[in-house]
Formats: C-alpha cells, sequence, structure tokens
C-alpha cells in the first residue's frame, strides 16, 4: 500500500459523508425551497408536454410534483455515491470500482457545470468549485 492509498480512502471518506448529507437534505429540499409557492399547483393553464407523437395536458400539479421526483431521485444518486466512497477500502484499485469511480467524477462534473443554471454570483462560482474538486477526487481515486 502506497501513501496515497490511505489520503485518497480518507479524502473519499470526507466526500462520501458530505454526499450522505447533501442526499439526506435533497428529499426535503422541495419543502426547504418552498415548492408549494414557488411552483403553484392554481393558476392558468401550461402547455401541454410535447414529445414527437406524445402529447401529455400538464398540469400545474404535475410540475410541482415532477420536482418531488427529480429531488428525490438526485438523493438516491447522492446516498448511493456516499456509501460508495465510505467503502473504499473494499472497491479502491479494482476495475469495477474505478468504472464507477470514473463515472461518479463526470456526474460531479456535471453537477459543478449545472451550478450556473442558478445564476454566475460569487457563490455559484464557489459551489461550481467546490463540486468540481469532489469530481477531481473522485477522478484521482479512479487512476490511483
Amino acid at each position: 500500500m502506497t501513501i496515497l492509498e490511505p489520503l485518497t480512502i480518507v479524502a473519499l471518506a470526507v466526500v462520501g459523508l458530505f454526499s450522505l448529507g447533501l442526499g439526506s437534505v435533497h428529499f426535503f429540499f422541495p419543502k426547504l425551497l418552498d415548492f408549494e409557492h414557488s411552483i403553484p399547483k392554481e393558476g392558468p393553464p401550461i402547455r401541454p408536454f410535447r414529445l414527437g407523437p406524445i402529447c401529455y395536458a400538464t398540469l400545474r400539479s404535475d410540475v410541482h410534483g415532477i420536482g418531488w421526483v427529480m429531488n428525490h431521485a438526485a438523493s438516491y444518486v447522492l446516498v448511493s455515491i456516499g456509501l460508495f466512497d465510505l467503502a473504499a477500502w473494499w472497491w479502491l484499485g479494482s476495475t469495477a470500482g474505478r468504472l464507477l469511480s470514473l463515472w461518479i467524477a463526470l456526474w460531479w462534473l456535471i453537477r459543478a457545470a449545472s451550478q450556473f443554471y442558478l445564476g454566475r454570483r460569487r457563490g455559484d462560482w464557489w459551489i461550481g468549485a467546490g463540486f468540481a474538486l469532489l469530481a477531481l477526487i473522485q477522478f484521482a481515486a479512479a487512476v490511483l
């Protein structure tokens, strides 16, 4: 075992704990971000969803619900990443672990870039950089 392996395991444990925490909070983001008032269930009709021959009469309640669905999906991925990273001692250096770690690194990069949908304020740049750092740690674990 080289000195890099224990350092990588510790770094992944930090990433894993952060990911578990963020994933847990994401389950409640629609409540914390007041989706009920920001995406009202009542109001004028919205355009139907169209995709080729598919046409779905979208209701405001559907949009409100999809916010919950997307947050739960993100939560599931974040919690899974957290558990995976906390078990780094088990998979570090394996082929499957490397591949999954590369996938997670890409996922964190997409999350970092997606921050700019919220804006380009100073905080957005810091948050984007933080998620890019998580991607870098995950990438380093994949190539170790």
